[in-house]
């Protein structure tokens, strides 16, 4: 197999992805309003988060049992070679009937990202990239927007409880101040796939998972984009600083983010 078997990752990924989307929407259509837990503060967990890994882990289990998964839900084990999974990135929206969320899936092969598959079903969206290999919507290639001023930028800023709030709102302020445009959905991975597709010009968060970015970064990156280096310092496992953008607005977004220095 090319690549060492990364071919048959790519297709297999894909193919996962789409199952795993399809009992994801099944799901959303079936749930009960008010069906769901709090993993903590504004920490949402529902039934099909748990139900969607565990389809996504036994899928890739089965056709490459050498490999090790670690999901959002379930954990699992580090290793060479290692699939990181968020089985619903945007349980909140899917919890409370806002139909804006996605499986996000990455392989990362000796510390690089090597593919990122990210499944909208709701909207039938399918973002994937290889590295080396291009970015695609649906088969289509991807390219960042060609924005080159922070006043004509739409920039997403992504929250959670892991950093105090008013260091995100301190974060807005200074984004808000160059003139750029701000919004947030609750999707990280979502957000960075329409970096990809160039729908907006960057996406900050002060400290997300890796299993909510990893997909996203490579489509970004595969997409002509930058994005900082979110592996650094055990960010696999720990979590880090995100910021992706469009290469021209690196400079701006970086001084006004703080990420990426």
């Amino acid at each position: 197999m090319t690549g060492h078997g990364l071919e048959a990752r790519y297709l297999a990924a894909s193919a996962i992805a789409r199952e795993a989307g399809d009992l994801m929407r099944q799901r959303f259509e079936e749930r009960e309003a008010g069906t769901y837990k709090l993993k903590g503060h504004q920490d949402y967990l529902t039934e099909a988060d748990g139900e969607v890994e565990r389809l996504i882990t036994r899928r890739i289990a089965e056709a490459f049992p050498g490999d090790t998964v670690f999901g959002e839900e379930g954990g699992g084990q580090f290793s060479a070679q290692v699939w990181v999974i968020d089985p619903i990135d945007g349980t909140a929206n899917f919890a409370r009937g806002i139909p804006h969320f996605c499986v996000s899936i990455a392989f990362v092969r000796d510390g690089a990202t090597a593919i990122g598959v990210i499944c909208n079903p709701m909207t039938g969206e399918h973002f994937a990239a290889r590295r080396g290999g291009g970015a695609t919507l649906n088969g289509r290639a991807m390219k960042v927007s060609a924005t080159a001023e922070m006043r004509q930028s739409t920039i997403e800023l992504g929250w959670s409880m892991r950093r105090p709030m008013e260091h995100y709102v301190a974060m807005l302020g200074r984004v808000v101040a160059t003139g750029a445009g701000f919004r947030r959905s609750g999707s990280g991975a979502l957000g960075l796939a329409y970096v990809a597709d160039g729908r907006i010009d960057g996406y900050a968060e002060l400290h997300i998972n890796s299993w909510d970015t990893l997909a996203g970064l490579l489509l970004v990156e595969e997409a002509g984009g930058w994005g900082n280096d979110f592996l650094a310092n055990d960010g696999l496992a720990r979590g880090n600083p995100v910021l992706a953008c469009t290469p021209a607005l690196r400079e701006a977004l970086v001084q006004a983010t703080g990420i990426g220095r």
